[in-house]
Formats: structure tokens, sequence, C-alpha cells
């Protein structure tokens, strides 16, 4: 079912929003790949879904000499259909089309950005409408801060004005490589930009289903009651890719994947699951909430992170049915190459409602399936009546959130079998989004890039979250690095990783929920 005016004039919390101002989005990293398979596709799904203001206008920025005519020509191939699954209307591409233009410059040079401002101005005299401007900074980290000082240097910024006219800026992960470069980072942002005026976008938090964790455990009496250490075993989530690295090694051996997955994204997962009731639906009351559960994770040492963290790279294998190179094996990734490319660990969040509950975190390439998932284990009833033989030991209830793909909620519980003798078994009872609501969710870009035309924060990360995020991860990182080279362990391409990551969590008793 598609989003209409309608739908997006409420906020979460059921208060009435203003609607969408018009404003001028400037792509900075404009030719770049993720304008190209993610902006503008969006951009065009809100436009095709009549929910982009008839004035807005996007201005792609860099360095590259290309026309306005040559940039919506390239990005027409980008957009091979809607978000719906259906074609291109060519009419429709038309009409959206004129609106996106092209600005050539550096992004150190005050005159480039203030020919922008000029070219920006020139657009909203002929549209008559106020100066508003959105700044998606889509480039290589490198490029992050001179952007945001220039923006500064030229006044385009207009730190502490609130009202019409505004500026806004949009900032991708990775939000730095540690917690002082995070708050390196972080500094220079609120040196041109005031906290509310920063958006740092993970496109997770713009899935439905992600989303929906909030009305899952709010909403429902039947969940909240039992959220907690009482009636829950263990949590675990998985986040699995089937793509490698190929074409990216160079960044990615800089990175790997904690510092890729599980410092953003997968502690964005953990935050939603084991957060406090907020006081509000506003944005900053749940963002305290999220840095809460942060600040409550039990530190792994760097000593325990060398010997309790499984790390992973992959070889070759078969992924899908087509050979796949292994990681050491491709030409940007050196020889001798320790970064991971798969990671396990388990950790806890001391608090009063997840005492002694374990979280099992895993994340890796060039596994199965593309797959995430967040499932809530509970306790096994006790060992009297059904849970006995002939008819136990009975399998736990399991409460599972898929994120993508296949974005759902099912429920395993037991039930009789007919006939006699009495005979249980389990099964599921399954929510799915595509069949519920006659289409597949929306792209999480279209709303994540609405909310910030809205100004509404809510599911982007806040500056002492980011902090708060490092600030677990780096002690983990830090004992990873001293690990030995031969610690390192490996798993073939198109399996579910390495048999370490199984006797992780097999020494509690327990299994992975996703598993082949």
């Amino acid at each position: 079912m598609p989003l209409t005016l309608e739908d997006i004039t409420f906020s979460v919390a059921g208060t009435r929003r203003t609607p969408v101002e018009p404003f001028d989005l400037v792509v900075f990293g404009g030719s770049g790949d993720l304008t190209r398979r993610k902006l503008i596709p969006s951009l065009f799904g809100l436009h095709c879904e009549g929910l982009l203001p008839a004035e807005a206008r996007v201005v792609g920025y860099g360095r590259s000499d290309v026309t306005d005519e040559a940039f919506r020509q390239a990005l027409r191939g980008a957009v091979g259909e809607t978000c719906s699954g259906e074609p291109v209307d060519e009419a429709a591409w038309r009409r959206f089309s004129a609106r996106l233009y092209y600005q050539r410059g550096a992004y150190d040079r005050v005159e480039d950005f203030r020919a922008l401002a000029r070219r920006l101005e020139e657009l909203g005299t002929a549209a008559d409408r106020p100066q508003n401007w959105l700044f998606y900074i889509a480039t290589p980290p490198a490029a992050f801060v001179p952007i945001v000082r220039t923006l500064a240097e030229s006044g385009m910024a207009r730190k502490g004005q609130s009202a019409a006219p505004w500026s806004r800026v949009v900032v991708e992960k990775p939000f730095g490589r540690d917690r002082a470069s995070a708050r390196a980072l972080n500094d220079e942002v609120r040196s041109a930009f005031d906290e509310n005026q920063v958006f740092r976008i993970d496109h997770y938090l713009g899935k439905e289903t992600v989303q929906n964790l909030l009305v899952l455990r709010f909403a429902n009496s039947i969940f909240e009651p039992v959220w907690h250490q009482k009636y829950v075993d263990h949590v675990q989530l998985t986040v699995s890719e089937t793509l490698g690295v190929d074409g990216r090694g160079g960044y990615y051996d800089q990175a790997g994947a904690i510092r890729d997955m599980v410092q953003n994204h997968m502690m964005h997962l953990l935050c939603l699951v084991a957060m406090e009731p907020p006081a509000s639906l506003g944005a900053n009351a749940i963002r305290d909430e999220k840095v809460k559960v942060l600040r409550a994770l039990r530190a792994i040492t760097p000593q325990c992170a060398g010997r309790g963290v499984v790390r992973a790279q992959y070889g070759p294998g078969e992924v899908a049915g087509r050979p796949v190179e292994g990681y050491l094996d491709l030409d940007d990734v050196p020889d001798d190459s320790t970064t991971e490319t798969y990671v396990a660990f388990k950790t806890y969040i001391d608090n009063w409602r997840w005492s002694g509950v374990p979280f099992y975190l895993r994340t890796g390439k060039c596994l199965p399936e593309r797959r995430t998932e967040l499932s809530v284990h509970f306790k096994a009833v006790p060992q009297v009546l059904f849970n006995t033989p002939p008819t136990g030991p009975l399998a736990p209830n399991v409460l599972a959130v898929r994120v993508q793909p296949n974005e759902g909620i099912s429920m395993e519980f037991q039930v009789k079998a007919p006939g006699s003798p009495t005979r249980v078994r389990r099964l599921t009872m399954d929510f799915n989004y595509a069949e519920a609501f006659g289409s597949a969710p929306p792209e999480a870009y279209q709303r994540l890039l609405l909310d910030v035309a809205l100004g509404d924060a809510t599911l982007f990360t806040r500056d002492d979250e980011v902090e708060a995020a490092w600030a677990y991860i780096d002690p983990l990182l830090e004992g990873c690095a001293q690990q030995p080279a031969d610690c390192l362990a490996s798993y073939p391409a198109g399996s579910w990783g390495p048999p370490e990551a199984d006797a992780l969590i097999a020494a509690d008793g327990n299994r992975w929920h996703v598993a082949g």
C-alpha cells in the first residue's frame, strides 16, 4: 500500500505534522554510486506518489564537468523501474528530470560554494519560494570535513537559524573509524551547524520492519510484559550478505565487518529491541533511551575480545551457483590482510530489564542468504506436563523480526497435532508485509528523505549516540587487532561461517536461528 500525503502529515506520535516545505536538495557526490542507486530512485518514487513538493529541486554537485542534460540522461539509466517494480512512466520521468540540475565545483573552494548559492537562489526566485536548503553528503569520508567547513565559510550552513529559510545537512556513514575520530568529526559538524540541523543517516532505520519494533513492543500489551530477563532466554541478531567485497576491497580492508556493520546497523537494531519505553515518541525521547542501552552494554575488554570474539575471512567457494574468489585472492586486498569479513560475539546489557540475558550478534559476507533477522528466544516452559517425554522436550517460543528480505514478523509456538496419542508440534504464525498490505515496503531512503525535509530526527543518529557506540566498539577493535594472524578463522564462501561461531553459541546450549 503506497504512502499518501495524508499518511505523511502525521508523526509517529499521532500529532499532525506541518506539510513538507519546498526545498532545494544539494547532493555532494552527485555523480556517485549512492546517488544513482538510492537517492535519485527514491526521490523519483516520492515524485510519482505526489510526496515531493512541486517546487523542490535537486542539484548534483561534484568535480565532473557535466551539463544539466547529461546529468539527467545519466540518471535515467539508473532508474530502471519504480520502487513498486513497475516500468518507469516516461512522462513522469520527464516531469521529474526537469527538477534535476548539476553544478561543478570543488569541495574545499568557498568561491565554488558561493556560485552554488547563487544558482540555488536563482532556482528559488524563479519558483517564488523560501530558500530552504538540504545538503546531502554522499561522498567518501575524506570529503566530509572539507564540505562542512566550506558550507560554514560560505555562509550556506546558517548555523542557529531555525526558522525558514533553513539549512540542514545529511551525513552518511561511516561517521568516524573510532571514538576519537567520531568526536573530532562531531566537533567539526557542530562548529558549522546546530545539532538540530544535523541528520546522521543509517538507512536501516528507515526500513519498515525496524520502525515496527516500536509499534510491536509498545502498541501491543501481550509483548511488553514478557520483554525482559524473567521470560527471555537470549536474543540473536544476524545480518548476512551474499555479496563479497569485489571492487571495493581497498576500502573494505581498512574497515572490516565490525566497523562496517556492527558499529552502526547492528547497534541500532540492538538498541531498538532492548530500549526502555520512551517518555514520548519525540525524536529526543527515543534517542535518549537508545543511548542508555549503549551505555549499559557490558564492556568487552581488549583481552576478552582477543579470546571471545570470532573473526573470520571467506575463502573460495560458491554462492547462489556462482564461483567466488577468496578474500585474500582479490587484487586490491593485501596477501597478509587480517581484516575480518565475518564476526560473531556475545554481549550483555547490564540493567534491570536484561540482567543475565545474552545477546548474540553475527554478520558476514559471502553467506548463503541475504538476510537481516532479529529473534527473541523465550525461556522454555517448566519440565512438567508437555515438556517431558514422550511429548517433550519442547522447543522454546521464538519471536523473529525479518528486516530484509521478505519483511515481516513470525512467532513460533506449540500446538497439538490432530489424532491420538497426543503429539505436540511447533508451528509458525507469520505476518508478511507484502501479503498484508498488497505491496512491498517502500525504499528506506524515501522515508528518511521525507523526514529530513520535515525536520524529524527520530530515525537519525544523535552525536552522543555515535560516540557511545564507538566507546563500546573501540576496546573490541583493540583486542581483535592484538590477535595473532593464525587466530583468524576462515569459512568457504556460500557457507554460514566458521565452525567457531557455532561453537560460541553452542557453549551456552543454543544454536543460531538463521542457519542452513
